[in-house]
C-alpha cells in the first residue's frame, strides 16, 4: 500500500482507553481519531486524498472525511472536539504544501498552549527533489533542507518528517504517544512529503491492527500527601485554585467532596470553570485579573494556595500581584511537572488531580477551616452575587450593555448547554460573571486567546456533543447539548467561514454575534494605558489626519453577511425590548430541530460600558516617556501596581 493509505488505515484503528469517564463513571474506550479534515492541493490530493477516497468506497466508517474552509479553522475544530471529550479524542488534519501548511501554524500554537491534542499532517515538498523547486517551495540558501513545515517545530509537542516510507512506523507511534499523554499533549505534527505519500511499501499487518492508548493517571506519592495535609492543617487561610486539570481528570466530584469536608474555598481559572457549580457554598468563582472580587479577596490574604491542575498564567496570578500574604506557600498538584514546580513551590505533587484529591481528603479526615474564614467566604460571595445581579439587570439605552447580554444568554441556556468564546472583552466578562451549572458547560479558549477561534471551536464542541448523543447509553451516550457561541464583530470578521461548514452538514450551532463596531477589549485597555483607544474603532479613514478614530461607522451589515452564507439569522432591534427579544431568540434557536443548520443572533451593544471591576490587575507595560498627558497618568498608575508585584517563591 502507499504511505498515505497506511496513515489512514492506521489512524482508523487507534483507540483511547481510560479508567474513568466511561458509562456510569466506569472505564472508557473510544476512537482516538474519529475523523479527518482536509483541504486538498497538489501536495496531498494524490496521497491522503486518494487514500481517504479509497476508504470511503471500501468502508466509510474507518476514517470519515470532513470538509473545512480554512486549515487554521480545522485545527480549531479539532481542539474544540478534544477539549469537550476531555483530551481523549481529536481529529487529524491533512493540508497541501506551502500556504495550506502554514495556515495551520496558529492552530498548532493554540493546541500546544492549551495542552490540547491535535494531529497535524501537513504535506511537504519532494523528499527526492526530483522536481526542484516545486510550486510553493520555500528555498533558503543557508539550509536547503528547510521547508515551511520547520516552522511547526517550536509550536508542536512532537514533530517529525517522514522522508522514507519506513520512517512512518516510528513517526506515528511516537506521535500518538505524545497525543495521549496528559502531561505532554498538544499539537503533534508529522510532515508528509508529497512524493512519499504516494510511494508504495510493505506494511506489517500488526502495524494496522487495533491498538489501545491508555491515559496515564499517576498516583501521588504518600509522602507528598502527608506533607500537604500537614501544611493545610497548619494554615489559617487556605484556598484552592482549580484549573483545567480538574476537568480533564474527571475530578469535579472529588473536588466538591474535598471542599465540603474541609470548608476550604475554591476559585478557578478560565480552563477550570465548571470545577464547582457557581452557587456552591465554597465556590469563589473566577480568580485573578478577570476574577471575582470574592476570589481575589480570599487569595490576597491566603497563607496557603493549593493549585490543582493549573498552569498559573498571568491572568490567574494577576501578574503576580494576587497573593499578598507574607510567607504565602504553594502546594501544586499537577500531572505535568512544568506546572507542579511553578513559582518555586516547595511542595510540587506530580499526580492525577482525581487521585490526589481523594488521597488528600482522606488524609485530612476531621479537619475543617475556622468559622471566621467561612464567614468571610459567605460575605464576599454575597457581595459579588449582588454585583453581578446589578450588571445583568442593566437597562442601558439606546444600545444595551454587554453585561446585560451575558445575563440574558446565561438565563436562556439550559444547565447542560455549552457557551463558547475565545478573545476580546467577552472572555474576561464571562469568566467573572458566567453562572456555571455543569462541568461541560463552559468553553473559553484563553491560553492563546485566539481571535477567530469561536465559531470553528464551537463547531468542534458541537460535533463532540452530537457524537456523544448518538452513542447508546451503555456506551456513554448522553442527552444532546446546545452549543452557543458568543463572539464580537472583531473576532467574527477574523474567521466566520466555518458557518459554511455547518450549513453543509446541517449542524445546529447557535451564535450570538455582538456588534460594537470595533475592538472593545483592546479599546478599553488602550484607554487605561493612556493610548486613547487608538486604532480600535471600525471607522472610515480621515485622510487629512490619517486616523480611523473619528470617522463614520463602517456601513457593514454582519447579519446580512451571515444570511448570504446560508445561515438562519435573527436580528435583535435596538431599544427597550432588546434583552427580552434576545432571550426569546435563544429560546427559538434552541427549539429548532437538530439538522436544521446554524443560527446567528445579531445584537448591537455599547462598547463603553465596562463589566464590574475584579479589583485586580494585569501587567501590560506603559510607555515610560510620553508627550500625552493620558499616558503620563497611566504610567504613574502602572508604577503603583508594579510595586505590589511579587516573585511568589513559596
Amino acid at each position: 500500500m502507499t504511505v498515505a493509505q497506511a496513515v489512514v488505515e492506521f489512524l482508523g484503528r487507534q483507540y483511547t482507553v481510560d479508567s474513568v469517564g466511561g458509562p456510569g463513571g466506569g472505564a472508557y474506550r473510544g476512537r482516538l481519531i474519529p475523523g479527518m479534515f482536509g483541504i486538498f492541493g497538489h501536495g496531498n490530493v494524490a496521497g491522503v486524498g486518494q487514500a481517504l477516497k479509497q476508504w470511503q468506497v471500501a468502508d466509510p466508517a474507518l476514517m470519515p472525511y470532513y470538509q473545512g474552509r480554512n486549515e487554521q479553522a480545522q485545527a480549531h475544530q479539532a481542539v474544540g472536539y478534544a477539549r469537550h471529550t476531555r483530551r481523549r479524542q481529536t481529529f487529524a488534519i491533512s493540508t497541501s504544501i506551502g500556504p495550506g501548511s502554514s495556515n495551520l501554524l496558529t492552530g498548532a500554537a493554540l493546541a500546544t498552549a492549551n495542552r490540547l491534542p491535535a494531529l497535524l499532517l501537513p504535506s511537504d515538498t519532494f523528499a527526492t527533489r526530483a522536481a526542484d523547486p516545486v510550486l510553493q517551495q520555500l528555498e533558503q540558501p543557508h539550509g536547503y533542507d528547510i521547508t515551511v513545515n520547520d516552522a511547526f517545530r517550536p509550536l508542536s509537542k512532537y514533530f517529525d518528517r517522514v522522508n522514507r516510507p519506513e520512517q512512518l512506523f516510528s513517526a506515528l507511534l511516537h506521535g500518538l504517544r505524545v497525543l495521549t499523554d496528559p502531561a505532554e499533549t498538544g499539537a503533534v505534527t508529522i510532515a508528509l512529503p508529497q512524493d512519499v505519500q504516494a510511494e508504495v511499501f510493505d506494511v506489517p499487518e500488526e502495524f494496522l491492527a487495533e491498538r489501545e492508548w491508555r491515559i496515564r493517571r499517576p498516583e501521588p506519592e504518600a509522602e507528598d500527601i502527608a506533607e500537604a495535609a500537614r501544611r493545610i492543617r497548619a494554615a489559617k487561610r487556605p484556598v484552592v485554585i482549580a484549573g483545567g486539570g480538574v476537568l480533564y481528570a474527571f475530578a469535579t466530584e472529588q473536588l466538591r467532596a474535598f471542599a465540603e469536608a474541609t470548608g476550604i474555598p475554591v476559585g478557578w481559572t478560565q480552563a477550570g470553570v465548571g470545577s464547582l457549580a457557581w452557587d456552591h457554598p465554597q465556590a469563589l468563582g473566577a480568580v485573578g485579573s478577570t476574577g471575582t472580587t470574592a476570589a481575589n479577596a480570599l487569595v490576597r490574604d491566603a497563607d496557603l494556595v493549593i493549585g490543582i491542575g493549573t498552569r498559573y498564567e498571568d491572568f490567574t496570578t494577576a501578574s503576580r500581584t494576587a497573593f499578598q500574604a507574607p510567607g504565602v506557600q504553594f502546594v501544586n498538584i499537577n500531572v505535568a511537572p512544568i506546572d507542579a514546580y511553578k513559582h518555586g513551590t516547595s511542595l510540587p505533587i506530580v499526580a492525577d488531580a482525581r487521585k490526589a484529591l481523594a488521597a488528600l481528603t482522606t488524609a485530612l479526615g476531621g479537619y475543617r477551616v475556622g468559622g471566621e474564614l467561612e464567614r468571610v467566604v459567605a460575605d464576599e460571595k454575597a457581595r459579588w452575587d449582588d454585583t453581578v445581579d446589578a450588571a445583568f439587570a442593566e437597562d442601558h439605552q439606546p444600545l444595551v450593555s454587554q453585561n446585560a447580554i451575558i445575563g440574558a444568554v446565561n438565563r436562556a441556556m439550559d444547565p447542560r448547554d455549552v457557551v463558547i468564546c475565545a478573545a476580546g472583552s467577552l472572555p474576561g466578562d464571562l469568566h467573572k460573571m458566567w453562572r456555571i451549572r455543569d462541568p461541560f458547560g463552559y468553553h473559553v479558549e484563553y491560553a492563546y486567546s485566539c481571535m477567530g477561534y469561536e465559531i470553528p471551536g464551537g463547531l468542534g464542541v458541537k460535533r463532540a456533543a452530537l457524537d456523544a448523543a448518538a452513542r447508546p447509553s451503555a456506551e456513554g451516550g448522553e442527552e444532546n447539548r446546545d452549543v452557543v457561541v458568543m463572539v464580537g464583530d472583531g473576532s467574527y470578521l477574523m474567521m466566520h467561514t466555518e458557518l459554511v461548514t455547518a450549513v453543509a452538514e446541517g449542524i445546529k450551532l447557535i451564535t450570538v454575534l455582538i456588534q460594537n463596531h470595533g475592538y472593545a477589549s483592546i479599546g478599553a485597555l488602550s484607554e487605561q494605558l493612556g493610548s486613547q483607544r487608538f486604532g480600535t474603532k471600525y471607522r472610515t479613514l480621515d485622510h487629512e489626519h490619517h486616523t480611523f478614530d473619528d470617522g463614520e461607522k463602517l456601513p457593514i451589515d454582519l447579519a446580512t453577511n451571515a444570511e448570504s452564507l446560508g445561515v438562519t439569522v435573527y436580528r435583535i432591534e435596538p431599544g427597550p425590548n432588546a434583552i427580552a427579544d434576545l432571550e426569546a431568540a435563544i429560546g427559538k434557536a434552541k427549539a429548532a430541530p437538530e439538522g436544521s443548520g446554524p443560527i446567528v443572533i445579531h445584537i448591537e451593544s455599547d462598547p463603553l460600558v465596562d463589566a464590574p471591576s475584579s479589583e485586580s490587575w494585569w501587567d501590560v507595560p506603559v510607555s515610560g516617556a510620553s508627550e500625552l498627558d493620558s499616558t503620563k497618568a497611566a504610567f504613574a498608575t502602572y508604577i503603583d501596581h508594579k510595586s505590589r508585584q511579587r516573585p511568589l517563591i513559596g
